[in-house]
């Protein structure tokens, strides 16, 4: 029997990522299908240091940002109880919030995406997603959305990095895409449309897997 699908959630902050993960897994649970619901960074040994760091509590450069954000995504994948290879062993649906392409497009601001890239196959060689979903937003709107919903801003969360990881996002989904099945959706809308949008592209996804419930 065919694994069950996984599925990555990208964009910029602000971008409404965890809604339409939140959304989209009590669809899918409702429908009969066990979901597992993640994100990155993790809240485990590595992800918790990575936190952190992102909200000022401890200091790294970039390089090794990039570098531990590589070693939260393989445990991510690979730890035998919590990783996503494990749940999708046991038969679980896997929607993570953000996966390599946020690297591909947050770490390129400061290196070469090329590095960034080949750091991460590591990663891709592991696990591919069935689906990505970019959910595009401009930089303006996400600070509008950050500077309304947030108490707390993170370390990349800046007018001009977020312009930045836009363009990364774009140049990484032309590089990358088609080794994925990435689809790109408008972020700029209500809530509900862009739940439909994304429903349609995992409808698809799962009638077309053959997936049983």
């Amino acid at each position: 029997m065919r694994r069950p699908p996984f599925i990555a959630f990208e964009g910029i902050d602000g971008s409404g990522k965890s809604s339409q993960v939140r959304i989209l897994s009590d669809r899918l649970e409702t429908a009969g299908y066990h979901v597992h619901s993640t994100s990155e960074p993790t809240n485990y040994r590595i992800g918790s240091m990575l936190r952190r760091i992102l909200t000022g509590k401890e200091q790294a450069d970039e390089y090794t940002i990039a570098a531990l954000f590589l070693a939260d995504r393989l445990d991510h994948i690979h730890h035998p109880d919590y990783g996503m290879l494990a749940k999708l062993a046991a038969g679980e649906i896997v929607i993570t919030d953000r996966y390599y392409y946020s690297s591909y497009a947050y770490h390129s601001q400061f290196m070469e995406m090329d590095w960034v890239i080949r750091a991460n196959s590591l990663a891709a060689q592991a696990l591919r997603p069935d689906l990505v979903i970019f959910l595009d937003l401009a930089a303006e709107q996400s600070m509008a959305r950050i500077q309304a919903n947030r108490e707390e801003i993170e370390h990349y969360e800046k007018l001009d990095n977020l312009a930045r990881v836009r363009e990364n996002y774009l140049k990484a989904i032309d590089l990358e895409g088609n080794r994925d099945n990435v689809v790109t959706v408008d972020a700029f809308r209500s809530v509900e449309e862009i739940a439909a949008d994304i429903w349609s592209y995992v409808d698809t996804l799962i009638q077309t897997s053959n997936y049983p419930q």
